[in-house]
């Protein structure tokens, strides 16, 4: 695996997401956006991740920043998890961990707490690690505000 740094081009991926729709890296290109990876579907600290995202997702929509969670659990898992809290946003499954490899997030049997700020052209902008589950959208959101004054 390797590792990522900023200004790295964001790795393409092919998931599908918790409706059976396929998405690509280059179905975001000319938009930010944040991938989000975390461990687990339904589990305390991954619910409280998704549900801050959820939260918050209409000051991540006013200022056109995309929010993408993946984790290696399967687009019938993600479905679940999506209608139980009312997730909104686009949660994708790497059952294959192709994603969590090219990312370098790959932990033991599934994906680290790990997320990314990528911008227009495919650049990573920002990397979250060991984020706070409760309290990480609201970091990006701080990080955002810092580097546009757009909020």
């Amino acid at each position: 695996m390797t590792k990522l740094a900023v200004g790295d081009s964001a790795p393409n991926f092919v998931l599908s997401d918790q409706n059976g729709q396929t998405h690509s890296l280059s179905d975001y290109r000319g938009k930010w956006f944040l991938i989000y990876f975390y461990p687990k579907d339904d589990t305390a600290g991954c619910t409280k991740e998704a549900c801050s995202f959820r939260d918050n997702l209409l000051k991540f929509q006013k200022i056109r920043i995309t929010v993408i969670g993946i984790s290696t659990n399967s687009a019938k898992s993600h479905s679940k998890f999506a209608t139980k809290y009312a997730l909104p946003f686009t949660l994708l499954a790497d059952d294959k961990k192709e994603a969590v490899k090219a990312y370098g997030v790959l932990a033991s049997k599934t994906a680290s707490r790990t997320s990314f700020l990528i911008d227009a052209d495919g650049r990573i902008v920002r990397i979250y690690e060991n984020v706070q589950p409760q309290k990480h959208a609201d970091q990006v959101l701080d990080d955002i505000k810092a580097m546009t004054n757009d909020l």
